[in-house]
């Protein structure tokens, strides 16, 4: 009977969650859920110095934001220390590891002297028959076979063979008694039953030693897959000079979660040539053996037209809901939540992000004056009888209705002889203070009777004036 497919996301809180890491936790999300396996969260925490709980609270919102649920954890290294602990004793009682007394310095000396000797400046196995047990300063090494090939099939990389012969006797367990990666990470995938091993192809120099590892201690081996890195635009290795790597640097910009999650999952993988996918279609067509070995390239526009496409397709109400935190952070009352859902409705079609949209329609949240520039050249007198006789009729219908507003502004048009074109720019410059803006009655209802006539009404005054 077949296991069911376990994998997992083992991110350590010594940073924030960058792209290239919730890419991985991506596919390793997507591979569990295709296959309705399991996805497991593990924090490896076991650097002390660096690792913080504040960056661990960050990976976490990260993960939520991105809706990468997960079904086990989150687990802490940090609280296995006992497990990992055992299971060196046991690799020491076995003959299969060994207490090693090397200093720093010795250790130095011997690489200085293979490298001179044209040898590969790896442990020369001092210790190995010497039978020491823990003392201070003291590490544990595994024993490492001299002879033979530790190969393993990656699925994406294909056959990936190592002569163990250039395998170190890594170090288990440091002079601070606390273990190292290459052994916390096998007796954790070991012990929480993973199947598949995704992560980034970094590791794939690790793998052939901890194969070994899983042999020692008779534990099946999972399959392993090696996703390529990603790089910048440059095509050097992704990095802050790039522009934000972190995933919750993106959603402060007023990025959609589902925009980065369909951009991410493009990142090295295909389906023909379909560009936007919908969360289910992604579980349904996802398959991790379809990711190609060749390092990807991050593409800021192509996101940025990815989130456009989610802003002008999504629920206006949930983005009404998103919008609401950057209205905060501009200083404005948040209006209720239907006026906020007209104002995304009105500019979404002009606006890729969700500052974007603010910054375009801030007219809607905030009065306006419009810059004097524009008041002398649209507010000109001559308009003052054509914008007195549209406020005694805008006072007269209801505003909140497109349609009347439409037709009672094409009445005065005829009776003055003048085509839109005529006071559009000033109406626009009314109640926006600007040259560029959504439709003039589609503002005109989002912004509702008393706004629209207040700021008519200065303009009127301000054409009054300049007689």
């Amino acid at each position: 009977m077949a296991r069911q497919t376990r994998t997992r996301f083992a991110p350590s809180p010594t940073g924030a969650l960058h792209i290239g890491g919730v890419r991985t936790a991506l596919f390793s999300w997507l591979q569990a859920r295709h296959a309705g396996g399991k996805f497991i969260l593990r924090v490896e925490d076991t650097d002390a110095e660096r690792s913080t709980e504040e960056n661990t609270r960050g990976i976490l919102e990260a993960m939520e934001w991105l809706g990468l649920d997960w079904d086990e954890g989150p687990f802490f290294q940090s609280r296995r220390l006992d497990l990992y602990r055992s299971y060196i004793d046991r690799l020491v009682n076995e003959g299969k590891a060994y207490w090693c007394d090397c200093t720093p310095d010795d250790l130095e000396k011997k690489r200085a002297r293979a490298l001179q000797e044209g040898k590969k400046p790896k442990y020369d196995g001092t210790c190995r028959k010497k039978g020491l047990g823990p003392g201070p300063g003291r590490v544990v090494r595994f024993l490492m076979p001299d002879t033979g090939v530790t190969a393993f099939d990656d699925m994406i990389k294909g056959r990936i063979s190592m002569e163990n012969a250039e395998l170190d006797d890594l170090v288990l367990l440091r002079s601070d008694g606390m273990p190292t990666y290459n052994f916390t990470v096998v007796i954790d995938d070991a012990t929480m039953d993973m199947t598949h091993i995704i992560r980034g192809d970094d590791h794939v120099n690790n793998t052939p030693r901890q194969v070994k590892i899983y042999e020692a201690l008779g534990f099946p081996i999972p399959l392993f897959a090696h996703v390529p890195m990603i790089l910048g635009p440059d095509k050097t290795k992704l990095s802050k000079r790039h522009g934000a790597t972190s995933v919750l640097a993106y959603q402060e910009m007023g990025y959609l979660p589902e925009a980065l999650v369909n951009y991410l999952v493009r990142l090295s993988w295909s389906h023909g040539d379909q560009e936007i996918f919908s969360r289910q279609e992604l579980i349904d067509l996802f398959d991790i053996h379809d990711v190609g070995r060749a390092a990807a390239v991050f593409n800021p526009d192509k996101l940025l037209w990815l989130n456009h496409h989610y802003i002008k397709t999504g629920d206006p109400e949930r983005l009404a809901r998103l919008l609401e935190g950057f209205i905060l952070r501009k200083g404005y009352e948040v209006p209720p939540v239907e006026y906020v859902r007209n104002v995304v409705t009105d500019v979404r079609e002009r606006t890729k992000t969700l500052p974007e949209m603010l910054e375009f329609g801030d007219f809607y949240f905030h009065d306006i004056e419009p810059p004097e520039d524009l008041q002398k050249q649209f507010f000109t007198p001559e308009l003052a009888p054509v914008f007195r006789s549209l406020l005694d009729r805008f006072r007269q219908i209801d505003l909140t209705d497109k349609s009347k507003a439409e037709e009672t502004v094409k009445a005065l048009l005829e009776e003055h002889g003048l085509k839109f074109k005529a006071i559009a720019q000033p109406m626009r410059i009314a109640l926006t203070g600007k040259t560029v803006s959504p439709g003039i009655f589609e503002i005109i209802v989002t912004l509702g009777p008393d706004r629209v006539l207040s700021r008519l009404g200065k303009a009127l005054s301000i054409m009054d004036a300049s007689r």
